[in-house]
């Protein structure tokens, strides 16, 4: 039987959206929406908040997640890289004699993934050669149709080949939805997450919302609202 555990990051020291992590959300805390979600799947026997801050610790054991150490502070700044901060985890359970066959890192800012996608991620990667399965979504505009704003102010494509190019002729594109991302452990590769070794899990469009500014986390409570008006619709059809 194998065994799955799901690692939430959620640092204390938030920027752009102050203690974005455990602020309020259509009446939650930010994170425990991701620890539910998480426990809905059926999928864990471990999930785990990996922080530096007691109260985000404090808040993540309220919802059902463990927070067995306290994130060392060289592993909390602006510059660490969440590779970094799941391979402490996982190093921090083996060095106390946990051992897993797959993990899944969960982002703290995902209100919107549903236990479906997690499921389906994982079955796919179990079933597969490959090592990752990440949450992903098509992009909404032709990427070879895009273009930068120089230092003056004017414009310049990245692909002006593609000028005169019908949209509906230009191969689609996808991007990270910034949900989730399984790894096999007893797998390695040298590829990137987005390459050969994973298997992307597409995700619609109005279940992906960056959580980055307080213009994203308003767009986020709105599509929020939408989607539960709309299961209690159906619940009621």
């Amino acid at each position: 039987m194998d065994r799955c555990i799901a690692i939430i990051p959620a640092r204390g020291g938030s920027k752009r959206i102050p203690r974005k992590n455990i602020k309020p959300f259509h009446g939650k805390p930010l994170i425990a929406y991701s620890i539910e979600t998480a426990l809905k799947s059926k999928l864990f026997d471990q999930i785990i908040v990996s922080t530096d801050d007691e109260e985000i610790a404090d808040i993540a054991k309220t919802y059902g997640a463990e927070v067995p150490f306290l994130r060392p502070k060289r592993l909390a700044d602006d510059f660490t890289g969440t590779a970094d901060v799941i391979n402490h985890a996982l190093e921090w359970l083996q060095q106390h004699g946990k051992q897993f066959d797959y993990a899944c890192t969960i982002y703290a800012t995902a209100p919107l993934l549903q236990a479906k996608y997690l499921i389906e991620g994982y079955e796919k990667l179990k079933n597969s050669d490959a090592v990752y399965a990440f949450s992903a979504t098509s992009m909404p505009f032709p990427i070879q149709r895009t273009f930068k704003i120089t230092e003056d102010g004017r414009c310049e494509m990245f692909f002006p080949e593609h000028f005169k190019s019908r949209s509906q002729d230009l191969e689609e594109a996808y991007q990270d939805a910034g949900q989730f991302y399984w790894r096999k452990l007893y797998q390695t590769s040298h590829q990137p997450m987005f390459g050969k070794d994973s298997i992307p899990i597409i995700l619609p469009r109005h279940l992906v919302q960056d959580i980055d500014t307080l213009e994203d986390w308003d767009r986020a409570e709105k599509l929020y609202r939408v989607i539960q008006m709309e299961e209690s619709q159906s619940k009621l059809s």
